[in-house]
């Protein structure tokens, strides 16, 4: 069977930027750019994630392109006769699988959510408390909040089956249009409201002094952090555009453009929300509560609020809908490509098996609220960590390991790869840096996800 291939570069970029465009830009980024001092966590980010995430990002990419296979069958091909990294490959399969069992959900959140101020249940009179009530009111409810998370299951899996050009591409094309469209209207909103000025100063103004509160070495550490886990690199979700990607353009190019996408994102997130906590006297809270709890009374609160809170959700839906469906895509391919399957089978077999799969999170919040399959940690939770903490960083050092080591793939044969046609490329200069360095780096992020 002929490999599937993107229509256009844009279509190869969008739906790239759209995996690694998530939740994680809208409330993390923002946050943590905040506390770390401004302007100055924003300059050691964008060096983290040209030092670290755009290397790995390629390496992803590369053993998609050289094989044009997806994770398991894609190590076979480049791997040496005997080797084991294809084991590897399972492990993302299992990754997709765990990551997509609560992002679901949490999609399923952001449609609701974007339904009541579609429909006016979020409305001006109401309350801090009746607002920041909602969230736990909707938890509680297992139908509604099950219902809203098949509804993201299914809406992934029938646009996957129409294939990658006719469904993934064409879709994801459009959302991602539209949520940079959006996320400017949203920018520009925010920028018109009373305390946009001390907003975007406390967002991007360098601050010494938060510096010293928080020390260097953790700004450095957030920054090392947040350029690596943005891309959600290390379960193969990127591997899979490689190897329907051209040969024309090398890769560390192509990386630059999806992380300068996904930047421009969390930094315009960060433009909408700082400057609307500001004008209405809220602080920014880390996590979900500033999505669900703290935002939408400030849009409740504003004027047009309704308007601006459904648009605000529509965007959130994007964002992480084009990341469910990148990883539908990346758990369909691989069992087509391993199995045999053809697409239609793959779709139906996985989306029978995520329907069930994601309800454990459903339930986690209600009537299975007292399980914690980690000590401390609810079921969203601890399968977060499992794949936050432990698959994306061990993953990613596989992944390095083989694009660089004589016992994998090797260097030159990634190198010349990656640099295969016009444009920006790598030096061979850069093989002690990739050998010794990015491993060590990798190594620190994936011992400070464990403690």
């Amino acid at each position: 069977m002929k490999r599937e291939s993107f229509g256009s570069r844009l279509g190869f970029l969008l739906v790239s930027a759209g995996c690694a465009i998530g939740i994680g830009n809208v409330w993390r980024f923002p946050y943590i750019t905040g506390k770390n001092g401004g302007g100055y966590f924003v300059l050691f980010y964008l060096i983290c994630l040209l030092l670290l995430g755009v290397p790995v990002l390629t390496m992803e990419l590369a053993v998609g392109r050289g094989s044009r296979k997806s994770a398991v069958l894609g190590y076979r091909a480049l791997e040496k006769p005997g080797s084991k990294w294809h084991i590897h490959g399972w492990f993302c399969l299992i990754g997709c699988y765990l990551l997509m069992m609560y992002y679901t959900t949490v999609t399923g959140w952001m449609v609701n959510y974007f339904c009541k101020f579609l429909t006016g249940s979020f409305h001006a009179g109401m309350s801090t408390e009746e607002i920041s009530g909602m969230f736990g009111t909707m938890l509680s409810s297992p139908g509604s909040m099950a219902l809203f998370t098949e509804i993201v299951v299914v809406a992934g899996l029938i646009v996957c089956s129409f294939g990658l050009q006719k469904g993934l591409e064409r879709v994801t094309k459009v959302m991602m249009l539209a949520l940079l469209c959006l996320i400017l209207v949203l920018a520009v909103h925010s920028l018109t409201l009373s305390g946009a000025a001390e907003g975007l100063k406390f967002y991007l103004l360098p601050s010494v002094d938060s510096i010293r509160a928080n020390g260097l070495g953790s700004l450095i550490t957030d920054a090392m952090n947040q350029a690596f886990f943005t891309l959600s690199l290390g379960i193969a979700a990127m591997e899979i555009f490689g190897s329907y990607m051209s040969e024309e353009h090398p890769l560390p190019g192509e990386a630059v453009r999806i992380c300068a996408l996904d930047t421009f994102v969390a930094l315009m997130a960060g433009a909408i929300i700082f400057p609307a906590c500001f004008t209405f006297g809220v602080t920014p809270d880390n996590g979900p509560s500033l999505i669900f709890q703290t935002l939408p009374p400030l849009f409740v609160n504003m004027s047009g609020g309704r308007f601006w809170g459904t648009l605000f959700f529509l965007f959130m839906v994007f964002a992480s809908f084009s990341t469910v469906l990148a990883v539908f895509e990346n758990i369909i391919a691989i069992c087509m490509d391993t199995f045999g399957w053809e697409r239609r089978k793959a779709v139906v077999i996985n989306g029978l098996l995520l329907a069930v799969l994601s309800l454990p999170c459903v339930f986690g919040y209600n009537i299975w609220s007292s399980f914690h399959p980690l000590p401390g940690k609810d079921v969203l939770d601890s399968e977060d960590f499992l794949v936050s903490s432990l698959l994306l960083p061990i993953g990613s050092l596989v992944y390095l390991l083989f694009c660089v080591t004589r016992w994998g793939w090797g260097f030159d044969k990634y190198l010349a790869e990656a640099n295969r046609g016009q444009g920006l490329k790598f030096s061979p200069k850069l093989k002690p840096y990739f050998q010794w360095v990015l491993p060590i780096l990798i190594v620190i992020i994936l011992v400070q996800g464990l403690f």
